[in-house]
C-alpha cells in the first residue's frame, strides 16, 4: 500500500502538468481542462481492475502438470513448468527451422500479431472501462495498413523483377507506397472523425498507443524477413543467443543469485547476468561454427528464374569460408582456420548478452506500470508471446543494422526493379554505360 500512495501523486502531478501545459499553449477550453484533471491515464482507481480483467501466464498450469507437481515448493515447481515448455518450444521452433524460410516468415507474421494483440489488449481494458470509440477496430486496421506497407516492401525488394513482368501487379510495385499511405489516410481520417470531446486526450493517448506498438512489433518482424532473406543463420544464430541467454541467466539466477541487478525486475541477480553472458557467447561460437558447415543456412534467400521459386544454392562467401589466423600468446604462434561468421557472432552474442536484457527489463517496467505479471497466458511458466520475445525485436534490430553497416552489398535484384521502373530512354541510358564499362574489361 506504500508504494501505491507513493506512486498515486506522482502520476497526478504530471497528468496536471501536461493538462495544464496544454491548456496554456493551445488555449483548450475549461471543459477539456477540467476533463484532464478528472479524467486520468492511467487512474490507480482502475487498473488494479485492468490487471484482474489480463491473464496471467505464470499462474496458468494444465491439470495433469499441476496434479503430478502439487507435493513441490512453489520455486521448484515454477522451475520444472518453465523447463518443459521451454524444451517444447526450442523443438517447435527446430521443426519451424526445417520447415523453411516461408515456415519461418508466416511464424514472424503469426507472433507479430498475437504481440500486438497483447499489447492492445490492455489499451483495449480502458476502450472498455471508459467507452472510447472504435480504438479496437482502428489498433487492427493500422497493423493491416502498416504490415501491407513493410512486408510489401520486402516483396518489391526481394521478388520486383518477377512481379514487374506480371502486368496487372505492376501497377501495385510502382505505386506501393502512395497505396500503403493512402491506406493510412483513411485510418487517420476515421481517428479523428471518431473524437469524443469528453474524451480527448484518452483517445490521443490510445492512437500513441497503438502506434508505439506497431513500431515495437511491425516494424521489428520487417527486419526480422530481411535478416532471414540474408541467410537463416542471421536469423537462427541471434535468436538462439537470445533463448541461450534467457535460459542461462535464469539457471545462473536461480542457482547461485545473490544481488538484485535492476529494481524494474526484483527477480534478476548480477550472477544471472554475468553467468548467461559467458554461457551465450560460448555457444555463439560453437553453435556459428556448426551452421558454417551447411549451405541450408548460410546462403542468402533468392528468386531463381531459372527454377521458378526461391532457392538457397549458393557458393560460399567469404565469410562462410575457413581462413587462417595467426595467434600469438606468451611468445608461442599457432595458427588457426577459422570461419570469419565467428568474429561477428562474438559481436553479436555480446549485444544479446548485455543490451539484450535491458528488453525484458523495459516490458518489465510496462507490466508493473499495470501492475500485471504477464503480457498474456499462452505458454504456461512464461505467460504470454510478448513476454518470450521482448527481447527479440530488439536484437533483430541489432542484426540488421549490423548487417546493412558491415555486411550487406548492393542488391542486383532491388537494382533491377529500379531500372525496370525507368522511362525507355533511362534504361537505354544505363545499358550503354553498362555496355562500355563491361566492354573495357573485357578488352
Amino acid at each position: 500500500m506504500a508504494e501505491v500512495r507513493r506512486r498515486k501523486p506522482e502520476n497526478e502531478a504530471e497528468e496536471i502538468g501536461v493538462a495544464a501545459g496544454a491548456a496554456g499553449s493551445t488555449g483548450a477550453d475549461s471543459s477539456d481542462h477540467v476533463d484532464s484533471e478528472e479524467e486520468k491515464i492511467p487512474e490507480e482507481k482502475f487498473v488494479e481492475e485492468l490487471a484482474k480483467n489480463l491473464p496471467q501466464g505464470t499462474d496458468k498450469t494444465p491439470e495433469i502438470l499441476d496434479s503430478a507437481l502439487k507435493d513441490l515448493p512453489d520455486r521448484w515447481k515454477n522451475w520444472v513448468i518453465r523447463g518443459i515448455f521451454t524444451w517444447i518450444m526450442i523443438c517447435g521452433f527446430a521443426l519451424i527451422i526445417y520447415g523453411g524460410p516461408l515456415a519461418l516468415m508466416i511464424t514472424t507474421l503469426l507472433v507479430q500479431v498475437k504481440c500486438f494483440q497483447e499489447i492492445i489488449s490492455i489499451g483495449y481494458q480502458v476502450y472498455r472501462i471508459h467507452g472510447l470509440p472504435w480504438f479496437r477496430s482502428l489498433s487492427w486496421y493500422f497493423l493491416l495498413t502498416s504490415n501491407y506497407f513493410f512486408y510489401g516492401e520486402n516483396l518489391v525488394d526481394y521478388f520486383g523483377v518477377v512481379i514487374n513482368r506480371v502486368e496487372y501487379l505492376k501497377f501495385l510495385v510502382t505505386y506501393h507506397r502512395f497505396l500503403s499511405f493512402a491506406l493510412y489516410i483513411v485510418g487517420f481520417v476515421w481517428f479523428v472523425l471518431s473524437l469524443v470531446k469528453k474524451y480527448y486526450i484518452k483517445q490521443f493517448s490510445l492512437f500513441a498507443w497503438t502506434h508505439v506498438s506497431l513500431l515495437i512489433v511491425v516494424t521489428q518482424s520487417y527486419l526480422i524477413i530481411q535478416n532471414i532473406f540474408e541467410g537463416l543463420i542471421w536469423f537462427i544464430v541471434p535468436v538462439s543467443m537470445i533463448v541461450c541467454n534467457d535460459v542461462m541467466a535464469y539457471v545462473f539466477g536461480f542457482f547461485f543469485g545473490r544481488t538484485p541487478l535492476i529494481k524494474l525486475s526484483p527477480k534478476k541477480t548480477w550472477e544471472g547476468f554475468i553467468g548467461g553472458g559467458f554461457a551465450t557467447v560460448l555457444f555463439g561460437i560453437l553453435f556459428s561454427y556448426f551452421l558454417c558447415n551447411y549451405q541450408y543456412f548460410i546462403c542468402p534467400i533468392q528468386y531463381s528464374e531459372e527454377l521458378g521459386r526461391m532457392t538457397m544454392s549458393c557458393v560460399p562467401s567469404y565469410l562462410f569460408t575457413p581462413q587462417e589466423y595467426s595467434l600469438k600468446l606468451f611468445g608461442i604462434g599457432k595458427t588457426l582456420n577459422v570461419y570469419p561468421f565467428i568474429w561477428h557472432s562474438i559481436s553479436l552474442s555480446l549485444f544479446s548478452s548485455i543490451i539484450g536484457p535491458f528488453g525484458g527489463f523495459f516490458a518489465s517496467g510496462f507490466k508493473r506500470a499495470f501492475k500485471i505479471k504477464d503480457f498474456g497466458d499462452m505458454i504456461p511458466g512464461h505467460g504470454g508471446i510478448m513476454d518470450r520475445f521482448d527481447c527479440q525485436f530488439l536484437m533483430a534490430t541489432f542484426v540488421n543494422v549490423y548487417i546493412s553497416s558491415f555486411i550487406r552489398t548492393p542488391s542486383p535484384a532491388k537494382l533491377l526493379t529500379q531500372i525496370y521502373n525507368l522511362k525507355p530512354d533511362q534504361q537505354y541510358q544505363i545499358y550503354q554505360s553498362l555496355k562500355d564499362s563491361l566492354g573495357d574489361l573485357l578488352n
